[in-house]
């Protein structure tokens, strides 16, 4: 047994009793406000009327939250794979694994399997990777990820998936610039290319509830559906499928219903997000096609700083840290704040509540940095120059 399947099953039997415990500690909050809680699939059947487990529940107010699934493509072995769903129940590591994705998951399983010694390859359809990110984070992430050794093959379209005798996949896929490829010898194949609402068996339209082409609940800035007191949040709106979004949008909800509080609604500019990468990323506002496009190109100016984390200045290999602010003109108010590397996940909090506040970059600069730190470079960059 490989040392990186010992660490990986002591990983997994710890993360099992962690998410244990998790669901044990929300069911008992739940008992604590004498909430019932009923297990089984419901669907509407009326007017703000479900039925579960062939009894009928009816409330003046009805919340979706159902979430979402991911996807798989249509072509032919898909069946045959696994998604992040399943990566967790995994018992073992595989010592060869195929990633198919370019988003965030796939990013970050792909850096996962990599820094635990799998020999894992990313299959990306376009010539870059977290394509809705800025793309100066794209390009540097690319950078590093080739740096530490990570096979990714860009322009890659995936045709098909085989098993082989000796119970390895085979990836059949068309490679830009080369024609039909084949990656052969792999023990696991995980798809990471999207995720579907889990829609398709509420009967939503039996209480007039629309959804969009691909199953998402149509909803207003209030999360109101077209159904009168019926509601939906999270990633079965298709918005900003991330977790702590829906539950800010929940409990925007709940003080707008049961608070008196009318005009309470979740802003869904200048949500800040992490990219558990390696190394990390952390983004909040606009990237700078966004802005230019918002602004003009020539109403925006952008401060950038690429060094090397003093923690890495012992070491062989030295990642670099990526920083990058995105200011509209006059008074270069903060509308972009990106950054890649070393603490990025923690230091973002801090500076999305100043990005949310409409931040300058002279307040910026007037702010006293912390040494030795990354974040001090927020607050230093380039001394007022731009680049």
């Amino acid at each position: 047994v490989s040392t990186q399947s010992t660490g990986w099953t002591a990983l997994k039997e710890k993360r099992d009793a962690y998410v244990k415990r998790l669901n044990g500690i929300y069911n008992n909050n739940l008992a604590k406000d004498n909430i019932t809680y009923i297990q089984g699939d419901a669907r509407f059947t009326g007017e703000r009327t479900v039925e579960v487990n062939g009894e009928q529940y009816e409330g003046e107010h009805v919340l979706i939250a159902v979430g979402g699934a991911p996807s798989l493509p249509d072509i032919p072995g898909a069946e045959l794979c696994d998604t992040s769903d399943q990566f967790f129940e995994w018992d073992t590591l595989p010592s060869k694994c195929l990633v198919i994705g370019a988003g965030y998951i796939a990013v970050e399983i792909a850096g996962i399997l990599h820094n635990l010694g799998v020999d894992s390859t990313l299959v990306a359809r376009r010539s870059a990777i977290l394509r809705s990110f800025d793309a100066d984070i794209s390009k540097n992430l690319m950078s590093e990820m080739s740096d530490a050794g990570q096979n990714v093959q860009y322009n890659t379209t995936p045709k098909s998936i085989t098993k082989e005798e000796d119970g390895t996949f085979t990836f059949h896929g068309h490679k830009e610039g080369e024609g039909d490829i084949e990656l052969r010898g792999f023990e696991k194949v995980l798809f990471a290319v999207g995720r579907h609402p889990l829609t398709s068996k509420l009967g939503l339209e039996k209480a007039g509830i629309n959804v969009d082409g691909r199953g998402n609940i149509m909803v207003d800035e209030y999360q109101n559906t077209t159904a009168e007191r019926v509601y939906a949040v999270g990633d079965v709106c298709g918005k900003a499928l991330l977790t702590p979004v829906a539950i800010a949008a929940g409990r925007h909800l709940s003080h707008r219903l049961f608070n008196e509080e009318k005009e309470r609604k979740l802003n869904y500019e200048n949500i800040p997000t992490v990219v558990f990468s390696h190394p990390p990323i952390g983004t909040v506002g606009l990237t700078q096609a966004e802005a230019e496009a918002q602004y003009g190109a020539d109403n925006i100016k952008i401060y950038q700083s690429k060094f090397t984390n003093m923690y890495y200045s012992m070491t062989t290999r030295k990642p670099k840290t990526y920083m990058k602010l995105i200011c509209v003109l006059p008074e270069e108010r903060i509308v972009g704040l990106h950054v890649l590397g070393l603490g990025a996940d923690e230091m973002l909090q801090g500076f999305s509540v100043a990005v949310v506040a409409g931040a300058t970059k002279k307040q910026f600069d007037a702010t006293v940095a912390i040494h030795p730190t990354s974040a001090e470079e927020f607050v230093t960059m380039n001394w007022g120059l731009s680049v």
